[in-house]
């Protein structure tokens, strides 16, 4: 009984985290405009 009353609390204080993240929102932040290179470059 003991380990369904600690998976229940731990399952709230995870969902109070998520949502407190998402009412706080995401990270105001910008994209690199500069592409990031998915080739290798070749060797001289």
């Amino acid at each position: 009984m003991r380990a369904l009353i600690a998976a229940g609390i731990g399952l709230a204080v995870a969902l109070a985290l998520v949502f407190t993240i998402t009412a706080m929102g995401s990270p105001t932040g910008k994209t690199s405009p500069k592409p990031l290179l998915t080739t290798v470059p070749s060797h001289p």
